[in-house]
C-alpha cells in the first residue's frame, strides 16, 4: 500500500492589541461590545472616507516579524484585495501583497529539532462580524452584520508547508500563541477571535521519511474557520483520512476550502479556492508607501523582550529546577516573574528554587500571597515550624539508640538495613517533624561513635 506523508502549511491571524483601529481613529476593543457602536464612515465603507496608517500596529508586527528571526523589508506598501462577501463594506480588503513588513523568517518548535521557515508576516485590516439568528421552525434564519471589528488590526503569518505531522503543528501555534502574549500585542485569545488559525494541507507519495521540493504535490486543501488548537487537530486528522481514501481509490483531490463538522468529524466543501490573480491586488491608493531606516528597525528590535525559548534556558541554567517546573512557570509570565521575584528575596540561603517552586506550583500559594514578600514570609515561617532543630534531632537520636540496642548491634555486625528502622524511630519521637536528611547524616554519626 503507498505512503502518504501530509504537506502542512499554516495561516495564522492575530488581531493586535492596539488601542484604535488600522485604519481610522474608532476604538479597536470590539469584543462583546454593543453591535455598531464603534464605527466612522473608513470603517463603514463609505464613499470619499480616507483611511490613514496606524503606527502602532505597524511597529507591532516588524516587532512580531524579528522575533521570528524575519528580514524586514526597508520599503513596504499596502494593497487592494478584492472579493464580495457581506463583511466587507468596501468590497475590498486593504492588505498587503507583494512587499509585506516581514519575510524569509525560520522559527524552532520546542523540544523538537524542527526549524519551520516562515515566508511571510505581513499587516492588514479586520472584516466586519456576521452574526447568524435563528428562529423557530416556522421561521427563517437571518444574517446580520456587525461593524465593530471592521478594521481592526490583523496580522496574517504564512508558514512554509514543512509540517509533516500534527504535533508539531499544535507545538508550534502553541508557542506562537505565547510568544505574542510575552511581546504584548495580542491576546491572542482564541475563544474571542483574536488568534485565528487556516491551515493548507496535501498528501505526498514518497517512500522517503523526508520530503523533497519534487515530492511535493500540485494541490492544496484550505481548512478554514479554525477557533482552537483541538479543533484544529480534528479538523486535519479527519482531512488527512479523507484524502488517503481518495488517493488510495486512485482519485484526484479537488483544490478548494473545506470546513469541519466536529459532530460527524468529517470536513465539507465550502468553495473552490482562490488564487492570487481573483483578488485582482493593486497598491492602495491612499495610503502612502512605508519606508524604514536601520535605526528603526533597530530600534523596534531593542523593545523585545525576554522570549519563552530564552527564558526556559535561563531558568534551567540559573536555578537548575526541573524542565517541567520551568514549562509550567514560562506558559504564564506573571507567574514566572513572582517565582524569580521570590527567589531573589529569599536570597537562595534558607529556601531553595526547587522548594520555592513546589510550593508556588503544587500549592498554588501565589493566589493566596499576592506579594512575592508575603510567601517568602510564609515558606520560612513554615520551614522553621515544620523542622526540629538540630539539637532535638540529637537528643532523639540518643534516646532511640538507648531504647534499641539490638538493632545497634545488628548495625555494627554490617545490617544496614537497620538505618531505616531507626530513622522512624526517630521522626516518631520527633512527631514527623524531622528533617530526613539531616535525621540521617546525624544518625549515621552517631552510630559511628558508638
Amino acid at each position: 500500500m503507498s505512503r502518504f506523508i501530509p504537506v502542512i502549511g499554516l495561516e495564522v491571524h492575530i488581531e493586535l492589541a492596539t488601542k484604535s483601529k488600522m485604519f481610522c481613529g474608532c476604538s479597536a476593543d470590539h469584543f462583546a461590545k454593543e453591535p455598531n457602536t464603534q464605527v466612522c464612515p473608513v470603517c463603514l465603507g463609505l464613499p470619499g472616507a480616507l483611511p490613514y496608517a496606524n503606527f502602532s500596529a505597524i511597529e507591532q508586527t516588524v516587532m512580531f516579524g524579528l522575533s521570528m528571526n524575519c528580514k524586514i523589508n526597508r520599503f513596504s506598501k499596502f494593497d487592494r484585495k478584492h472579493y464580495f462577501y457581506p463583511d466587507l463594506p468596501k468590497g475590498y480588503q486593504i492588505s498587503q501583497y507583494d512587499f509585506p513588513f516581514c519575510v524569509k523568517g525560520k522559527f524552532q518548535i520546542p523540544n523538537s529539532k524542527n526549524q519551520i521557515r516562515i515566508r511571510r508576516i505581513h499587516l492588514e485590516e479586520d472584516t466586519a462580524k456576521l452574526v447568524h439568528q435563528f428562529g423557530d421552525s416556522k421561521e427563517k434564519g437571518i444574517s446580520l452584520v456587525d461593524f465593530n471589528r471592521s478594521g481592526v488590526p490583523l496580522v496574517e503569518m504564512v508558514t512554509e508547508p514543512e509540517f509533516s505531522d500534527v504535533d508539531s503543528v499544535i507545538s508550534f501555534l502553541q508557542e506562537i500563541q505565547l510568544l505574542v502574549r510575552y511581546l504584548g500585542i495580542s491576546s491572542a485569545d482564541m475563544e474571542k477571535g483574536s488568534m485565528r488559525l487556516e491551515a493548507n494541507i496535501s498528501l505526498a507519495k514518497a517512500q522517503k521519511s523526508k520530503l523533497q521540493s519534487e515530492d511535493l504535490p500540485n494541490y492544496k486543501v484550505e481548512l478554514k474557520n479554525i477557533n482552537s488548537f483541538r479543533f484544529l487537530r480534528k479538523a486535519l486528522n479527519a482531512e488527512i483520512k479523507r484524502q488517503k481514501r481518495i488517493l488510495r481509490k486512485g482519485g484526484k483531490v479537488t483544490q478548494e476550502t473545506r470546513g469541519y463538522d466536529e459532530y460527524k468529524n468529517i470536513t465539507f466543501s465550502q468553495r473552490i479556492k482562490e488564487e492570487a490573480m481573483d483578488y485582482r491586488y493593486f497598491p492602495e491608493p491612499d495610503i502612502p508607501p512605508i519606508r524604514f531606516s536601520k535605526t528603526q528597525i533597530e530600534d523596534i528590535k531593542s523593545k523585545i523582550p525576554e522570549l519563552p525559548a530564552a527564558k526556559r534556558k535561563r531558568l534551567e541554567e540559573k536555578y537548575g529546577i526541573s524542565k517541567e517546573y520551568i514549562e509550567i512557570l514560562v506558559q504564564d509570565k506573571r507567574r514566572c516573574d513572582y517565582f524569580e521575584k521570590s527567589c531573589e528575596i529569599s536570597g537562595n540561603k534558607e529556601l531553595s528554587a526547587k522548594s520555592i517552586a513546589g510550593a508556588l506550583i503544587n500549592q498554588n500559594l501565589d493566589r493566596k500571597f499576592e506579594s512575592p514578600y508575603e510567601f517568602i514570609r510564609y515558606l520560612k515561617k513554615i520551614s522553621k515550624k515544620y523542622y526540629s532543630s538540630l539539637k532535638e534531632i540529637e537528643d532523639a537520636i540518643q534516646k532511640v539508640l538507648s531504647d534499641n540496642s539490638k538493632a545497634v548491634k545488628d548495625y555494627h555486625e554490617g545490617n544496614s538495613n537497620v538505618i531505616g528502622f531507626l530513622i522512624g524511630q526517630v521522626q516518631k519521637m520527633l512527631k514527623g517533624r524531622g528533617e530526613p536528611k539531616l535525621i540521617r547524616e546525624s544518625l549515621i554519626k552517631a552510630l559511628q561513635k558508638d
